[in-house]
C-alpha cells in the first residue's frame, strides 16, 4: 500500500474513532474555532504540536517554520499572528524549540547550506549565535551546545515577538497574549517552559522537578 492510501485509511478510521467517542466533536468543529493558544513551533516531524501536548482539534492555532523562527517580514507568518491575536484572541503564545534541531545545527557555523530560502531564514539564529559566542564556547560537548543554542534561540524569538507593534497594540486595548518559550525533550518527550512575558518584562522560569 502507498502511504498516501495509507494516510487516507488512517484518516478514516481516526474520524470514525473520535465519532464514536463524541458524536457532536465535528458539529462543533464545523460552527467555528476559538483556541487560547498560538502556538508557533518547529516543523520538524518528529515534534506534532497536538501529540506532545494532548490537545483535540480546535485547542491551538498552529503556525510552523524551521526552527521555530518569528518571521516580522514575512507574510505568511505575520497573517497567522494577526489573525490569531486580533480574530481568535488567543491568550498565549507559545514558541517552542526542540532538542536536536537540524535547523539551529545548520545555524551553527556560517558555511551555506546551498539553499537560498533556507539560509536567509536561518541569518538571524546565526546572528544569536555571534552574540552568544563567549557562552557556547566554554561548551565542551557538541550536544549541550547545539541544546543550549536551541534555548537561546526561543528566548530570543519570545523577546521579538513581545517587542511587536502588534503585540502591543493588543496590551493597550485589553487583550493580553502571555508569551511563552518552551523547550521540547525529544530524548524524553517533555516540554518545559523557560521564557515567558506577562506584557511588562521577559523573564526566565524556573522548571518544576517532576
Amino acid at each position: 500500500m502507498r502511504f498516501v492510501e495509507r494516510l487516507l485509511l488512517e484518516n478514516q478510521a481516526w474520524a470514525g474513532e473520535i465519532k464514536h467517542r463524541d458524536p457532536h466533536m465535528f458539529d462543533r468543529l464545523s460552527a467555528g474555532q476559538s483556541p487560547e493558544v498560538l502556538w508557533i513551533g518547529c516543523s520538524d516531524s518528529r515534534v506534532p504540536a497536538e501529540q506532545i501536548c494532548n490537545t483535540s482539534p480546535g485547542e491551538m492555532f498552529i503556525h510552523r517554520n524551521v526552527a521555530n523562527r518569528v518571521c516580522p517580514n514575512e507574510a505568511g507568518f505575520m497573517s497567522v499572528l494577526e489573525y490569531a491575536v486580533a480574530v481568535l484572541k488567543v491568550r498565549h503564545i507559545i514558541v517552542c524549540g526542540h532538542h536536536r534541531c537540524g535547523g539551529v545545527q545548520a545555524a551553527m557555523t556560517d558555511e551555506n547550506t546551498g539553499f537560498s530560502h533556507l539560509d536567509n531564514h536561518l541569518d538571524g539564529i546565526r546572528d544569536i549565535r555571534r552574540r552568544h559566542a563567549n557562552e557556547l564556547a566554554k561548551m565542551n560537548n557538541d550536544a549541550d551546545r547545539l541544546d543550549q543554542m536551541v534555548a537561546l534561540n526561543v528566548i530570543d524569538q519570545v523577546r521579538t515577538l513581545s517587542e511587536l507593534p502588534l503585540i502591543k497594540a493588543q496590551w493597550s486595548c485589553h487583550q493580553r497574549p502571555t508569551i511563552h518559550g518552551m523547550v521540547y525533550a525529544l530524548e524524553t518527550g517533555r516540554l518545559r517552559e523557560i521564557e515567558r512575558w506577562d506584557g511588562e518584562h521577559c523573564e526566565a522560569v524556573q522548571a518544576c522537578a517532576v
